[in-house]
């Protein structure tokens, strides 16, 4: 051991942690955690805007509430990056668990239960500000803790956990409880698995001490802690690329959250033909394939550079993906295999966007929590960007003019990427294509 080992030693410094295939694995117990509260959050999703129709909602009722939750989702997934940076992500994961929780519970009693708008829409929009905290709070904790060489792989298996959750078990396991124990049974039994999840962060995760030390230097004045806050703010206005960043990440996942608005009502209308059912298992086995694509996208990404692989691989990739979609079962009506072909161009092209949770952290290295913010509020954004942009041109335009629009959307955005600049850490092979 050399003299600054053992002086380390000494001072009690943690050893290296482990990593799997980039994976921090001292975080392993949080990874598990994910995929039990984004099961809880995910499973309404297949189903959800099919369900409150059946009550009495209008098409147009239902893209609001949803549109508040995204706008709710928005606000909390811009603050919870800094919050998990001020406060540690441990902290902020519980208090998410606990608010998703409760409101979520009082959505059910008091908004759809008697099929009441303005309740439904309260307390289904505060329940929005939840699942940033425990998801977005533990994406800090990620950054925190990786490699940055290999920052896009750790994401990706950050994403793998998410996709196992609000993805597979999500939507599959609507399919069959909905025949089980009907809409009401399958909400009510989301709030086991989020509480499962609560216990795991509770009893499976500890806080790292050189996260509690940087929370003991920001809660010194009070004024650090606002500063350190308001940094989500300042970064967007004084780092060119940071902004530029932020348009890519909102119309990233664009109809990745338009999609469970508009689909379920498309492919089960009487033209395409499938139940609601057949429906989940097609935006199910979209997710399937993800925890694989997620990991090997990072692993790609470290190699052969951030931005390349977004910019072909996600926006026109994904844009065209989009479109297919929507044409390939209006094409080929009932047909499972076209449904299922388009499920995974989407999901396949959807995944390459991985490394975009990497390049905030890298463009401003001394705020990451404040830049992962920022990343976050771009997700919050198409959140609620595209169930909005569905309520806007649905009127008009139907199920057509808003996968057009996000295709569209997404080419913009792959030509806006040629303005963005990012260095990427070394340690990948081909680090020196980071940026093109």
């Amino acid at each position: 051991m050399t003299t600054d080992g053992v002086q380390a030693a000494e001072a009690g410094a943690p050893r290296p942690d482990r990593h799997f295939l980039g994976m921090p694995l001292a975080l392993l117990g949080g990874y598990i955690a994910i995929i039990f509260c984004m099961t809880g959050d995910g499973i309404e999703q297949a189903f959800l805007s099919k369900y409150l129709v059946n009550i009495g909602f209008s098409a147009g009722h239902t893209a609001l509430i949803f549109t508040v939750y995204g706008a709710t989702a928005a606000l909390s997934s811009w603050l919870s990056g800094v919050l998990a940076d001020v406060f540690t992500p441990r902290r902020i994961m519980l208090i998410g668990v606990a608010w998703w929780l409760v409101f979520h519970c009082l959505f059910l009693w008091l908004g759809l239960r008697h099929a009441n708008l303005p309740l439904t829409l309260l307390f289904y929009g505060i329940r929005g500000f939840a699942y940033p905290l425990f998801f977005y709070g533990f994406f800090v904790w990620v950054v925190e803790k990786s490699r940055p060489h290999e920052l896009a792989s750790a994401i990706g298996w950050t994403w793998a956990m998410f996709t196992i959750g609000y993805g597979i078990v999500g939507s599959y396991l609507p399919s069959f409880t909905i025949v089980w124990i009907g809409y009401t049974g399958t909400l009510w039994m989301s709030t086991l698995w989020v509480l499962m999840g609560g216990l795991l962060i509770f009893f499976f995760t500890r806080s790292d001490p050189q996260l509690q030390r940087e929370v003991a230097r920001h809660a010194g004045p009070r004024a650090g802690r606002l500063a350190e806050i308001s940094k989500c703010v300042t970064l967007i206005f004084h780092n060119r690329n940071i902004a530029l960043a932020l348009i890519t990440r909102i119309i990233c996942n664009l109809s990745l959250f338009g999609f469970p608005v508009i689909m379920p009502l498309f492919y089960t209308s009487s033209r395409i033909g499938f139940s609601v059912p057949q429906w989940a298992r097609i935006w199910g086995t979209f997710f399937l394939v993800q925890p694989v694509t997620n990991v090997v996208w990072g692993l790609i990404g470290d190699r052969i550079g951030w931005m390349r692989q977004m910019r072909w691989f996600g926006f026109v990739g994904c844009g065209t993906a989009s479109l297919l979609f929507y044409w390939l079962p209006l094409h080929f009506p009932h047909n499972m295999l076209a449904a299922t072909v388009a499920a995974l161009l989407f999901a396949f092209t959807v995944t390459s966007f991985v490394p975009m949770g990497a390049i905030f952290p890298m463009m401003e290295p001394d705020h990451k929590g404040a830049a992962v913010s920022v990343q976050n509020l771009g997700g919050g954004l198409a959140n609620f960007g595209g169930p909005m942009l569905a309520a806007l041109i649905l009127p008009f335009g139907g199920f057509a003019g808003v996968v057009v629009a996000y295709g569209v959307l997404y080419y913009l955005a792959a030509i806006l990427t040629f303005f963005i600049y990012v260095e990427q850490p070394k340690g990948a092979s081909a680090a020196s294509l980071a940026t093109h």
